[in-house]
């Protein structure tokens, strides 16, 4: 699956999963609030009950003549009784209660029920009970049992939609890629001719009075030569068998220049370079020629005519600096996105800087870019922190 895709896919299950989480986290919040309540009204009920047994202990204690009169206890229920005025009377708390009104309070319910007549001086009952949090807590792991299940599930089922979702653009993708590797395909063999027929000409000293026809042949051969491996290695890289060994990086970037040269000179740039001798990196050769090539060659199409193009190399790095156009800062995000460019003047497939980075990220090189508009850009790979 492509990058592009799998961006597709994770931005669907996202939006997917997040709204389903939110829709059920507010049926689950509502159904639980429900049941809570349905619980604490069961609770009052019993309340109720213990009330009404409790008022008709107080009128028998009332009534009767014994001595002392022993006021009912209870281990789940806690009561007290108070007179009109408010004022406590007698408490089974273990702190005597302020006079509350009925509600709940932290853990424990309380009910404020009236007394008449007024046996024992009292008029007011207050009965509360510890709410049975057992009930609550079994909610709560099943709701969360719940939750767990169904997101498996409609997670399964967001990938299920979600591939049904991109499948007409893998199938556009697809497509697209079919055409590139046949246009890669065709491009190759006129390519490799002219190419061919230039060396033998050059070669073998004809057409002298030619050079400059020869010399715009040249450069528009490698620049199509150039298009076509970096459509072959953006189709096949994957299948490439790579050879990553110790690679002269110095001897390398000396080859390309030269590779470059007659572009260099078409466009009258002042070559700079700045390259210590025997830098090794280990590297796949065919990786670091399109590194290589694909910062030289878009250093030069965005040069302007007569400006510096300084390319360098130590130890730590490998820099290409143009004194061209420049880039717009809020375009510097999206110079690595496949068929992205950030200036439409000249052409190109937008494919360079795409390759550059995945190379980049492949081997945990890091990728620098300092630019300012209308001052020109430079570029960065470094291999050592």
């Amino acid at each position: 699956m492509l990058s592009s895709e799998k961006k597709s896919l994770y931005r669907f299950l996202a939006i997917y999963l997040i709204s389903t989480f939110l829709l059920f986290s507010l049926a689950v919040t509502i159904f639980y609030k429900s049941a809570k309540s349905h619980l604490i009204n069961a609770e009052f009920k019993s309340l109720d009950i213990h009330a009404t047994q409790l008022k008709n202990k107080i009128r028998e204690l009332h009534q009767s003549s014994n001595k002392p009169l022993i006021y009912p206890r209870s281990k789940e229920y806690k009561s007290a009784i108070y007179n009109l005025d408010k004022e406590l009377i007698f408490s089974t708390f273990q702190k005597n209660p302020p006079f509350l009104a009925t509600g709940v309070y932290k853990e424990n319910i309380y009910k404020l029920y009236l007394v008449k007549p007024y046996y024992l001086g009292a008029a007011y009952l207050l009965v509360s009970k510890k709410i049975d949090k057992e009930p609550l807590l079994l909610l709560k792991k099943n709701i969360a049992l719940f939750m767990l299940l169904a997101g498996g599930v409609f997670l399964l089922l967001g990938l299920f939609l979600g591939k049904l979702f991109i499948k007409p653009m893998k199938e556009s993708l697809q497509e697209k890629n079919h055409f590139i590797q046949d246009a890669t395909h065709e491009l190759n063999t006129p390519i490799s001719t002219i190419l061919a027929n230039i060396e033998l000409i050059e070669a073998f000293g004809k057409c002298k009075d030619a050079k400059e026809e020869l010399q715009r042949i040249e450069i528009a051969s490698k620049t199509l030569s150039r298009i076509y491996e970096d459509l072959t290695y953006i189709n096949f890289n994957h299948k490439m068998h790579k050879n990553i060994s110790s690679l002269n990086f110095s001897k390398l970037l000396k080859e390309r220049i030269t590779y470059f040269s007659s572009m260099i000179e078409a466009k009258n740039l002042q070559l700079q370079t700045k390259i210590q001798d025997d830098i090794f990196i280990t590297i796949d050769r065919n990786d670091a020629i399109r590194l290589v090539d694909n910062l030289i060659s878009n250093a030069i199409k965005y040069n302007k005519s007569n400006s510096l193009l300084e390319i360098g190399l130590n130890k730590d790095s490998f820099w290409v600096k143009d004194g061209g156009i420049g880039i717009k800062s809020k375009d510097l995000k999206k110079l690595f996105e496949r068929f992205k460019r950030a200036n439409n003047s000249e052409g190109g497939f937008g494919l360079g800087l795409n390759i550059v980075d995945t190379i980049v990220k492949e081997y945990k090189f890091s990728l620098k870019i300092y630019s300012q508009l209308d001052q020109g850009t430079k570029v960065v790979v470094e291999w050592k922190k």
